[in-house]
């Protein structure tokens, strides 16, 4: 204890920028009284104070040496050392040294912790975790939430990843897989820190991109880039003339509609009694807009199709994927010759090993020549121009002419197709 005498005096005005400027230097020294330091001393009050504490006279400045104070205060009527004399003036000093060294070791088991997760989840080895997990990091979770809580967000967020990107959960729709991971079917909704981490996963694991997409539109297709839906009912299929093989009603609806000349919608519920679809040898085109498979039904073609509908859902994925599985059959894509329908078209390529239909250089000039109308301008392309790996020659024609062409402008064409080959 400090005689009350001695610290009354240590406590006036005129020595509380000296102590100010102790405190913080004790709390960068992990508390030791070391080193030196210079405390301005404008006042003749807080000159006369420093002055009398340290035994000699001082000017505007006043060096000041840790170890040597500390050793007179020691000697002194205060009879404490300076870590001491400091804390019953100001009060406790935290060692900043000590905190920051427990909460690097924190971090270090957190990310232990993850890294296990990873390996449980099926991720071992992915390029993209270590970038996610630094992210993670420096983005504050740690230090805004405490342990418990951190890493329980951490383990959800790879248990998610782990389901949709290591094939270790099927089809989802996002409520199931929320309360799959979480408990609750609103586990993942927009607003919730597991659903930002989640798919800023998704985002680095699939594009190479650090975060996810602002828009709504642009997350949601994210989502079913991975097998995601939205829900299990609302989100459809759209196919025309597929003749499953099997005894269960839903192939047989499927080839009732297909001997009518009728397209059906499959929800993701419709997928699960569905697979494994089964279908004899034959080529499924594949298109994006789905007037090219209302021309097919409205002509009675018997060629199977499935229409992508512009960028594909996840149900639509799940249905390409399940036919392209079936030993001797051929996938075949045409889509819109713009940007983004290249951009889909080499997604669905790489994903399916499906091949172009109509859908080289020769068939763009082809339809760029055709679709000509000297009273209508050219719909110009524009936004990044995308590589076209499968006939590198088009993207080269596309750059050349300027000028994109929809798909429903080269429906006879295809339709012709359809009709020879179905």
């Amino acid at each position: 204890m400090i005689p009350p005498t001695a610290l009354q005096w240590l406590r006036s005005p005129a020595l509380t920028p000296l102590w100010t400027a102790i405190r913080g230097r004790l709390q960068r020294n992990g508390r030791q009284a070391t080193g030196r330091l210079t405390v301005r001393c404008p006042e003749h009050e807080q000159r006369e104070a420093v002055g009398q504490l340290l035994g000699r006279a001082v000017g505007s400045e006043a060096g000041i040496d840790l170890a040597a104070l500390d050793r007179l205060l020691r000697s002194s009527a205060a009879g404490a050392g300076l870590v001491d004399v400091v804390e019953a003036i100001t009060g406790p000093i935290p060692d900043r040294r000590a905190a920051a060294a427990a909460e690097q070791d924190r971090r270090a088991s957190l990310r232990e912790q993850a890294l296990a997760a990873a390996s449980t989840a099926g991720l071992d080895g992915q390029v993209w975790l270590t970038e996610w997990l630094d992210r993670a990091f420096r983005g504050g979770i740690a230090g805004r939430l405490p342990s418990q809580e951190t890493h329980r967000l951490l383990t959800r967020a790879i248990t998610t990843l782990g389901l949709i990107l290591a094939g270790t959960g099927g089809l989802w729709s996002r409520g199931e897989l929320a309360e799959q991971v979480t408990g609750t079917a609103h586990g993942l909704d927009d607003d919730t820190l597991l659903n930002r981490l989640v798919l800023r996963g998704i985002a680095l694991a699939t594009t190479g991109q650090a975060e996810a997409p602002a828009s709504a539109v642009d997350r949601r297709a994210l989502w079913e880039s991975v097998g995601v839906a939205g829900d299990t009912v609302a989100t459809t299929a759209l196919t025309y003339g597929l003749v499953p093989l099997g005894d269960g009603w839903q192939a047989t609806q499927l080839r009732e509609r297909a001997s009518h000349h009728r397209e059906a919608h499959l929800t993701l519920r419709d997928l699960r009694q569905l697979l494994p679809i089964r279908l004899a040898p034959q080529t499924v085109y594949v298109c994006e807009n789905p007037r090219v498979l209302e021309a097919a039904a409205q002509a009675r073609v018997r060629a199977a199709m499935v229409c992508t509908l512009g960028n594909p859902t996840a149900v639509t994925l799940a249905l390409i994927d399940a036919v392209a599985a079936n030993d001797g059959v051929r996938l075949r894509y045409h889509g819109d010759f713009d940007w983004p329908g290249v951009a889909i078209a080499g997604r669905l390529m790489r994903r399916t090993g499906a091949g172009p239909w109509r859908f080289t250089a020769a068939d763009y000039e082809a339809a760029v020549l055709a679709t000509r109308d000297p009273d209508t301008p050219p719909h110009q392309l524009s936004g990044a121009p995308v590589a076209t790996a499968w006939d590198p020659d088009l993207a080269t024609a596309m750059l050349r002419e300027g000028v994109a062409v929809h798909e429903e402008r080269v429906t006879e064409a295809l339709l012709a197709d359809l009709m020879r080959n179905g």
